[in-house]
């Protein structure tokens, strides 16, 4: 058997299924609760469709609206909603375990930029050779990290091994 496609966006005239619905008019203005079918008549007297713009409500709500118009502002309104809106992403600052201060200030200036740019942070800490056996020493380098962005970020995956590194990942507060 063949099914009939779903269709997508809001009911309007014969799809509603209710009985009775809540009625709103062109201007704005509520008619009241009326039978569903007398509601389709006044919207197509008045040259409109009756639109359902909330189906949770107990009854319905409908309007009177040019269905047409109704789908293409509520795209429009979806694509300017998806433009301004901020994807967050993963930047990732490698270090060693003996990094000297002025390296580290300069990884730390860039952990703070990506931080108020909104993105989280992932600080990877590489051991390389002997220095898998001292990983105290990397530890302590995360907890300084830690402590000098507390005020800007919080830590969203606390300190942890994986093979020869250690992860930590900071998100801005």
């Amino acid at each position: 058997m063949m099914t009939p496609p779903v269709k997508s966006g809001p009911r309007y005239n014969n799809m509603i299924q209710t009985d009775k619905v809540r009625v709103i008019d062109e201007n704005g203005e509520n008619l009241g609760v009326m039978y569903t079918r007398q509601a389709i008549e006044q919207a197509m007297d008045v040259g409109l469709d009756l639109v359902e713009v909330s189906p949770n409500a107990d009854p319905p709500v409908c309007k009177f609206l040019d269905v047409g118009k109704y789908r293409y502002e509520a795209q429009k309104k979806a694509n300017a909603a998806r433009k301004t809106q901020k994807t967050q992403e993963i930047k990732e600052i490698k270090m060693r375990p003996n990094i000297d201060d002025h390296d580290y200030d300069t990884k730390m200036r860039n952990v703070v930029r990506f931080i108020e740019d909104g993105d989280k942070v992932k600080v990877t800490l590489r051991f390389r050779g002997r220095e898998l056996s001292h990983q105290q020493l990397g530890m302590d380098l995360l907890r300084r990290v830690q402590q000098d962005v507390e005020e800007i970020a919080k830590i969203e995956a606390y300190p942890r091994m994986e093979g020869r590194q250690m992860l930590m990942v900071l998100s801005p507060k």
